[in-house]
C-alpha cells in the first residue's frame, strides 16, 4: 500500500474491518481501503498548521475519533468521518511520541521527548488533568491499564518501565531493564504487562510485578508490540527489518519472521485478529494474512475466544 513519502509510524484499524488509518513522518494521516489497498480521499492534514511529523495515533473506544501526537509537541483529535482536526492540545515542550485512550474514552495519556506523560480531558476542553514527571529523559511509550487505574511508561535514560497511579500520578512500581523501553502492552484482563526493548520482549505478572517470561528472537530494538483481541497472539516489530508473531499460550514464535525492506515501526491487529498491518521506514503499509499463517502452522484455534480489544502501542523509531 503505497502513498506516504516518509516513514510510516502508526496504524489503527477502524471499526467494521474494512479501513485503516496510518500516520507518517511526512506529516499526514491517510485513510485506506484494506481490501483494495488504495487510499481513500486526500491526505489528512491540519490546515493552517506547519507540517510536522506525526509519531503516533490511537483510535477512541467508540471508533469515532483518532488522537495523534506530533513532532511539534501538539496532541490533536481528528474526526474519523471528515478527516478534520477538531481539537488541538498544547502543553508538551517537545515532540509527542506516544498516545493512548483510556478504556472509558474520556481521557488520553501522551508521552513526550520532554520526559513527561500528560493526562488530558478528552470530553470537554482538552485541558491537562495530570502531568507526570517520569524521570525518563525521553518517554517512548505510554499505556493505560484496562481498568484505567494505572498508567505504564517506558523510555530512555533510566532503562525502566514505570507504573503510575492514573489519578494521582504517584509512582507505584519501577521495572528495571537493561535497555531502553520502546513499547508496552497490557493484556485485557490487566494481569500481564508486556515490554519491548533491545532484542527482548518481557512479560510481567502485574500482581507481583515479577518477570514471568522472555521472548527472544529479534536482533534489534522492538519498536512495537500489539496484542490480538483474545490475548493469545502477540505481534512485534523491530529495527531488524522484521515483524514476528508469537503464540502467547506457549510464548513461542509462529512461523518465520515477516521480512521487510527497512525498520518496521508500527503494527496493529484487526479486531478479529485475522489481519496484521505493518509499516515502517520503506514508506509502505503491508497487510498480512494471519489466519493463513496460523493455518499453515496448524494453530487456527489461536483466533478463538473473544475478549476485549487491547490497542497497539506505537513509538517513533529510536533512529530519528
Amino acid at each position: 500500500m503505497r502513498g506516504h513519502t516518509n516513514d510510516v509510524l502508526g496504524v489503527v484499524h477502524l471499526h467494521g474491518g474494512r479501513r485503516i488509518i496510518t500516520c507518517s513522518w511526512d506529516g499526514s494521516l491517510r485513510l485506506w481501503d484494506l481490501e483494495s489497498g488504495t487510499q481513500i480521499g486526500e491526505d489528512w492534514k491540519d490546515e493552517g498548521e506547519k507540517k510536522s511529523a506525526v509519531y503516533s495515533i490511537a483510535l477512541s473506544p467508540n471508533g469515532k475519533t483518532v488522537v495523534s501526537g506530533s513532532d511539534d509537541g501538539k496532541v490533536k483529535l481528528w474526526d474519523v468521518e471528515t478527516g478534520k482536526v477538531i481539537q488541538r492540545w498544547t502543553g508538551h515542550t517537545q515532540g509527542v511520541t506516544s498516545v493512548c485512550w483510556s478504556a472509558g474514552g474520556d481521557r488520553v495519556v501522551s508521552g513526550s521527548y520532554d520526559g513527561t506523560a500528560r493526562v488530558w480531558n478528552a470530553t470537554e476542553t482538552g485541558e491537562t488533568i495530570l502531568e507526570i514527571k517520569t524521570g525518563h529523559m525521553h518517554v517512548w511509550a505510554v499505556k493505560y491499564s484496562p481498568d484505567d487505574t494505572q498508567i505504564a511508561t517506558g523510555g530512555y535514560n533510566e532503562d525502566a518501565a514505570k507504573i503510575w497511579d492514573a489519578k494521582t500520578g504517584k509512582r507505584i512500581k519501577t521495572l528495571k531493564h537493561d535497555s531502553i523501553i520502546c513499547s508496552l502492552a497490557w493484556t485485557s484482563d490487566g494481569k500481564k504487562l508486556i515490554t519491548g526493548s533491545l532484542r527482548l520482549i518481557r512479560i510481567f505478572d502485574t500482581a507481583t510485578w515479577r518477570q514471568i517470561s522472555t521472548l527472544k528472537g529479534h536482533q534489534d530494538f522492538v519498536s512495537t508490540i500489539t496484542l490480538s483481541h483474545n490475548n493469545r497472539l502477540l505481534a512485534s516489530t523491530s529495527d531488524d527489518y522484521t515483524a514476528r508473531i508469537w503464540n502467547l499460550d506457549t510464548n513461542l514464535p509462529v512461523g518465520p519472521p515477516l521480512q521487510h525492506n527497512g525498520w518496521v515501526e508500527c503494527a496493529a491487529f484487526s479486531r478479529n485478529g485475522r489481519v496484521l498491518v505493518t509499516g515502517g521506514r520503506d514508506k509502505n503499509v503491508y497487510p498480512w494474512d494471519i489466519h493463513a499463517i496460523l493455518k499453515q502452522a496448524g494453530l487456527e484455534g489461536l483466533l478463538s475466544t473473544d475478549t476485549n480489544i487491547v490497542s497497539a502501542n506505537i513509538s517513533p523509531t529510536l533512529g530519528h
